[in-house]
């Protein structure tokens, strides 16, 4: 992992390289503070007081560049638009040379806006820095004291105020200037119908990307446990474009979807079908939770498999599925609870949700990323709603050649049925990504410069003395402690290696996480037995109570998330 004071360093434009934040002078404030309080120790209120004075000088610095460049691209669109004013019945030539000249302001709004974000990103970082460092929570009072100050300067650069103006003017204007210039209506008219601009949709992807889209886009990312990568290049994103399959992305979706319908569309029969397998009916349990415990083993293979292969995977894990659904389903007829639990132990073995995650973290452009990220968690969702809502519509009994079609047993096989027109989709539609070897070769393409980026490869700068080497490795040390190594991007081999690769706090969230979904597990599976003995409920009255627990999943996820976790502070 390339340290972000030298991809900074890397991806300045040379002329404004005065104007951007200076990384590398406050990391080693930082590293001064440290060895001061080590000789003797500061009060709190110097640390904050110093160092706030200097992140206002250079977020001062920013923001007066950046309405300079905004007040040149301003007065750059008024020429414009004065000389189109000028021109009464302009020619298909003018017309064309003045859309290019805004094309060319569009342009240079790009590279302001990369600027901003380049800066926006060190800010976040270096206050991310001295927070890990002393533990002051320095961020909090810096964000408290400047964000919502009447002179507020940090409100330009985070929520880039102003910006949205150039981008509306340059849009609006590009928009006239089109063939159909003569109608009356204008894209404020018709705010569906977008303007149809390469440069227009770079700023349109520009300003999502520095925005990080909304708020509920981005609490379902993180309920999603999918990462989001800082500071794109042109060409990664240009890659990721070209290599990217929508039909792929819809199939990974699909097979969240019907995963998570398998692992509960049982639920309200499991006990009834226990009974009737000659068990107790306190074995639904140990039926519904045998999927879950077989998903541990599961995960570990897809994972490591999902280095090589998306395609195959799935359909391994659809030909699993299949198999262990019909299992469940005959296991009626063949009067064997053992066939049931081997049945339900198939479907666990044929989780893929570990490669659903992965396709969405490395193989969906960025732009699109938080969408898909939320997709994949309200497909989670909708089919953990869905499943006990299905299991109380099938309330049938007959038989063909032999073969029980009822209650306990349609949920089997209507799901094999599901597995089975997925596979044939699958097999016809799904496009395999560019792995890392092809994905290096289509980049060493489009930017021979950034082939090293992509590698990781580190080498030192050829510097004048001496010391400046010791202040780069000095640099270097301190983007260590932050920036994850390369080595946590290799694939992990074995359990082990992975679990070596937590940190405690990640263990504790691990443990947190675990119980939640064992309480949750104890409470769906128990669900049909207790309200039978206490309320007499028909297994219909069962699937709908289970069904409305599962709608209620991502409403409470995002209210707690967005709401109830904004109440405290992080520890």
């Amino acid at each position: 992992m390339v340290a972000f004071g030298k991809k900074l360093k890397e991806r300045q434009i040379q002329e404004w390289q005065g104007y951007y934040i200076n990384y590398k002078l406050m990391k080693k404030k930082v590293k001064q503070y440290a060895h001061q309080i080590e000789i003797r120790p500061l009060e709190r209120r110097y640390v904050l007081k110093d160092f706030s004075r200097m992140l206002d000088n250079q977020i001062e610095k920013i923001v007066l560049f950046l309405l300079e460049q905004q007040g040149l691209l301003a007065s750059r669109i008024t020429k414009l638009g004065e000389q189109y004013s000028l021109q009464q019945q302009p020619e298909i030539s003018k017309i064309s040379e003045i859309r290019e000249a805004y094309r060319e302001v569009g342009r240079d709004l790009l590279t302001l806006l990369f600027f901003v974000e380049m800066n926006a990103i060190g800010l976040r970082k270096i206050l991310k820095k001295i927070d890990k460092r002393f533990g002051y929570r320095f961020t909090d009072y810096y964000i408290k004291t400047r964000a919502n100050h009447p002179y507020s300067q940090l409100q330009q650069v985070f929520k880039h105020v102003g910006l949205g103006a150039v981008v509306g003017a340059i849009t609006r204007n590009l928009a006239d200037l089109q063939d159909c210039h003569g109608s009356y209506l204008s894209i404020y008219d018709q705010p569906a119908l977008s303007l149809q601009d390469p440069i227009v949709d770079s700023i349109k992807a520009a300003v999502d990307r520095l925005s990080h889209s909304t708020d509920f886009l981005h609490f379902l990312a993180q309920h999603a446990l999918i990462m989001q990568e800082e500071l794109p290049s042109a060409t990664e994103e240009d890659a990721d474009d070209q290599t990217f399959h929508f039909i792929s992305l819809i199939l990974n979706l699909v097979n969240t979807f019907l995963y998570m319908v398998n692992s509960y569309i049982i639920v309200p029969t499991a006990d009834d079908y226990s009974l009737r397998l000659g068990a107790a009916a306190t074995v639904c349990g140990i039926v519904i939770g045998a999927m879950a415990v077989a998903q541990v083993f599961s995960s570990v293979y897809f994972s490591a498999w999902s280095n090589k292969s998306y395609f195959k995977p799935l359909i391994f894990s659809s030909m699993v599925l299949l198999v262990g659904n019909t299992m469940y389903a005959l296991a009626y007829d063949l009067n064997s609870i053992a066939v049931l639990l081997i049945g339900r132990l198939f479907c666990g073995f044929g989780s893929a949700r570990a490669v659903n995650r992965r396709y969405i973290s490395d193989c969906v452009p960025l732009r699109i990323r938080l969408q898909a990220s939320a997709a994949f968690v309200s497909a989670s969702a909708l089919g953990m709603a869905c499943g006990p809502a299905l299991a109380g519509v099938l309330q049938t009994n007959f038989k063909i050649y032999g073969i029980t079609f009822n209650e306990v047993t349609l949920p089997g096989w209507v799901m094999a049925i599901a597995w089975l027109i997925y596979l044939l989709w699958l097999w016809i539609s799904f496009k395999e990504p560019l792995h890392e070897t092809e994905e290096q070769q289509i980049h060493q393409g489009l930017n021979a410069g950034q082939v090293a980026l992509e590698k990781g490869l580190a080498q030192p700068l050829l510097l004048g003395s001496e010391d400046k080497q010791q202040d780069e490795d000095g640099d270097k040390e301190c983007d260590e402690r932050e920036e994850p190594s390369e080595k946590s991007h290799r694939p992990v081999r074995s359990v082990v290696s992975a679990y070596r690769l937590l940190t405690p706090s990640v263990k504790v969230q691990l443990l947190i996480y675990f119980m939640l979904k064992y309480a949750m597990e104890i409470l769906l599976s128990e669900s049909s037995v207790v309200t039978t003995y206490y309320f007499n409920w028909s297994t219909s009255q069962v699937a709908v109570f289970l069904a409305s627990l599962g709608l209620t999943v991502l409403p409470v996820n995002i209210f707690v998330g967005s709401y109830i976790s904004n109440m405290f502070e992080d520890r």
